[in-house]
């Protein structure tokens, strides 16, 4: 950026705030007729008239109002940085705001934020627990934890992909006594599924790899939909039926031995795990301990 412009956006800015060219002079300690000059200058460049000038006030035209609010974020990024690079050999500390999925997020993340905690004591957590996915910029979050696939993310937002999951065909033990343990992905389908049903009220239906080794999905008839993973998970350790589901969910019903996994060779890859955050907070010492706690997640 050319310097000039930085000199000529102060004085808009103070300007703006200040209400006049006389106490903008004031608060910069130059005369008012080197505001004015400054931000007739800036007006002549851009080539629209920013401010409405009266004997009595300043007001800001439409274009003076846009090019207000990207000084002001301009700005705020230039103190931001300046404030990362003073930080950077201090400890992580002040709020820190994290968006994750609600179910992944009581399985998998808070088990990793308790010790991270108790590391920092100065940083203050606001968690956030949602299915849908946020704006970082408009709901202020420092990192966000996203399962789905990333595309066109904006050069504003640093991503780095942790890996997939994986989909596993699972039952309880005692239906797969009762009905039969199937040997292959014919023998599979014949069974009673349950399913997940999507917001939009239709069934998710099962995913599996062709010959040739591409992704196909198959709507079968079912037992059961459900909206909620973990009455999903509880209906199938009730013994209800078959299930297709991300490995993370079913982990800890797979340790206790209420599932047991069906044909274990067939697990495709699911959805892709994403730990997504503003760039320009990257090198801030909170969001990059975090980013390196939440690097220890594994999808399993």
């Amino acid at each position: 950026m050319h310097d000039q412009r930085l000199k000529d956006i102060i004085p808009f800015v103070a300007s703006v705030e200040r209400g006049s060219f006389t106490a903008a002079a004031q608060r910069l300690h130059v005369t008012g007729s080197a505001i004015s000059k400054s931000v007739s200058r800036l007006e002549a460049r851009l080539g629209s008239r920013l401010l409405e000038r009266t004997t009595r006030s300043l007001r800001l035209t439409d274009a003076g109002t846009a090019y207000y609010q990207t000084c002001i974020r301009i700005m705020e990024e230039l103190a931001e940085a300046e404030s990362v690079l003073a930080a950077q050999r201090t400890i992580p500390s002040g709020r820190l705001r994290l968006a994750m999925p609600n179910t992944y997020g009581r399985l998998n993340v808070m088990p990793l934020l308790i010790p991270f905690c108790q590391k920092y004591p100065e940083l203050e957590l606001s968690l956030s627990f949602s299915d849908r996915v946020v704006d970082l910029f408009d709901e202020g979050i420092d990192v966000a934890i996203r399962i789905g696939e990333v595309q066109d993310l904006p050069e504003s937002l640093g991503f780095r992909c942790i890996g997939r999951e994986r989909m596993v065909f699972c039952a309880s033990p005692d239906y797969l006594i009762q009905q039969g343990r199937p040997q292959n992905e014919s023998e599979l389908l014949q069974h009673r599924a349950i399913l997940y049903e999507r917001v939009d009220g239709s069934p998710k239906p099962w995913l599996f790899i062709n010959e040739e080794g591409y992704p196909t999905w198959r709507t079968l008839p079912h037992r059961m939909a459900l909206g909620d993973v973990d009455a999903q998970v509880q209906a199938v350790c009730a013994g209800l039926g078959v299930a297709q589901m991300p490995s993370w969910l079913i982990r800890r019903a797979l340790d206790n031995g209420d599932l047991d996994v069906i044909l274990p060779d067939l697990q495709p890859d699911g959805l892709m795990l994403t730990l997504v955050w503003p760039r320009r907070k990257q090198l801030l010492p909170k969001v990059d301990a975090l980013l390196g706690t939440l690097a220890a997640l594994v999808i399993r």
